[in-house]
């Protein structure tokens, strides 16, 4: 069975952005897609998997993080959770500002934790990628 792949249109109407936006996204390389270079234009198609990544970045730009910042946090989730956009992840993570590297970070989601942060006065954000399936 093979998978399936979604025009420009349709990975923005699944995913709440807007065609600028994924076409945005592709020219800085944050999530590029298949291009098919056949007939007389490009046709762009992503895949399920791209789709999350979409929906995340639509996500944390949504909390209010700039592009760079939601850029960079995509990329870490990729690295702590290489399979997180292949496979229905359950993990639940929060961003929280480190400090020490001067960042935002993304850890696991702890309560008791965040209320820490939080009493700090240091924000916190939830990434539960259980929520982010469920909007697709």
């Amino acid at each position: 069975m093979g998978e399936t792949f979604f025009t420009s249109k349709d990975a923005a109407k699944i995913t709440g952005c807007t065609l600028r936006q994924l076409q945005y996204w592709r020219e800085k390389g944050v999530i590029v897609p298949m291009v098919s270079a056949t007939g007389t234009g490009r046709s762009v198609y992503y895949s399920r998997s791209e789709l999350v990544e979409l929906s995340v970045m639509v996500y944390l730009l949504s909390v209010g993080l700039t592009f760079e910042s939601a850029s960079g946090v995509l990329q870490q989730l990729r690295e702590i959770e290489p399979n997180f956009a292949k496979e229905k992840s359950q993990r639940r993570l929060m961003l929280v500002f480190d400090s020490s590297e001067g960042m935002l970070k993304l850890i696991d989601f702890e309560r008791e934790s965040a209320i820490a942060f939080l009493d700090k006065g240091l924000p916190v954000i939830p990434l539960w990628l259980d929520r982010i399936y469920l909007k697709m």
